[in-house]
């Protein structure tokens, strides 16, 4: 029991000094780091307006300065109806979709593939990708073929999005009201 305590002791005394010293120096590193996190969240947060809507089953939120960039359009409800019928035929029958976000500048669209097990998530705009997650995954051929079509449908998915997020940019607030 000597050696632990005294071990305890140690360690005590080491954060002690390392905290000192980092007062000392006058950074606070978890400072800076909940800075970081609260400046991320103003900016998420600053859209003033949300509206969400129900398409063919499936749910898409929008996130905008003004009343009218969160008002859907038919060009919109068709993508999104389209984007849906084309994964279902394209990767998988099996699938829970989550919500479509659209922002201003970006598009993120997730869902879960029940036979897999996969999470996947599908960005464009400020951060591109395509990403899955899921645990114990087996990795077989049927996994690889899974994959492939995610990544494939990925282009389709940015493609159409990429209009639709250039279409708001065109038809604007400043645009309406000239």
């Amino acid at each position: 029991m000597n050696q632990y305590d005294e071990i305890k002791k140690m360690l005590k005394l080491s954060k002690g000094m390392l905290i000192e010293q980092v007062e000392d120096e006058r950074i606070n590193i978890a400072k800076d780091i909940e800075d970081r996190i609260e400046d991320d969240v103003k900016t998420e947060k600053s859209m003033d307006f949300e509206q969400e809507y129900r398409v063919s089953g499936g749910l898409i939120r929008m996130y905008g300065d003004s009343k009218q960039e969160t008002e859907i359009t038919s060009l919109e409800k068709e993508t999104f109806q389209e984007t849906m019928e084309e994964f279902v035929s394209e990767v998988t029958e099996l699938v829970d979709f989550d919500t479509l976000i659209l922002y201003p500048n970006t598009v993120t669209w997730s869902g879960k593939i029940i036979e897999s097990n996969i999470e996947f998530n599908m960005t464009i705009g400020e951060e591109n990708g395509v990403y899955i997650n899921g645990d114990m995954m087996k990795l077989d051929d049927e996994l690889v073929g899974l994959i492939e079509k995610l990544k494939q449908f990925y282009i389709k998915f940015k493609t159409k999005w990429g209009k639709v997020l250039g279409s708001r940019k065109k038809t604007g607030p400043e645009e309406g009201n000239e």
